[in-house]
């Protein structure tokens, strides 16, 4: 299987076949003959099938529209942990400093404007 993480969804072999069919295609169809190719979702894996049959989509108009489907009905599993920013301020007894902020070794002073 190919590296082909996308916001925590390993689409893998399944992208291409998927990329390379021709659209529109009905959902029944769709999933006749992809609905078992697997995908890894954090570390759990799951079918076409089953994130996409809760649907009931009548028919899909492009590749574009099931990878939209498909990050839709990936749940929280996808997104890692949760309410996790990077950019957020460091949080109490936290000791993070932001790049180019005071003190950090290697940075030389800027003045201000």
């Amino acid at each position: 299987m190919t590296d082909d993480r996308e916001l925590g969804i390993e689409l893998g072999d399944v992208r291409e076949a998927l990329e390379s069919r021709e659209y529109p295609v009905e959902q029944d169809e769709l999933l006749e003959e992809h609905g078992d190719e697997q995908l890894e979702i954090s570390e759990e894996t799951v079918t076409l099938a089953e994130l996409l049959e809760p649907l009931n989509e009548d028919e899909y108009g492009s590749f574009d529209e099931v990878e939209t489907a498909i990050m839709n009905m990936v749940g929280d599993a996808a997104i890692g942990r949760k309410n996790y920013s990077d950019r957020t301020p460091p949080a109490a007894g936290e000791d993070r400093q932001d790049e180019g902020a005071p003190d950090q070794e290697g940075q030389r002073e800027q003045e201000s404007f």
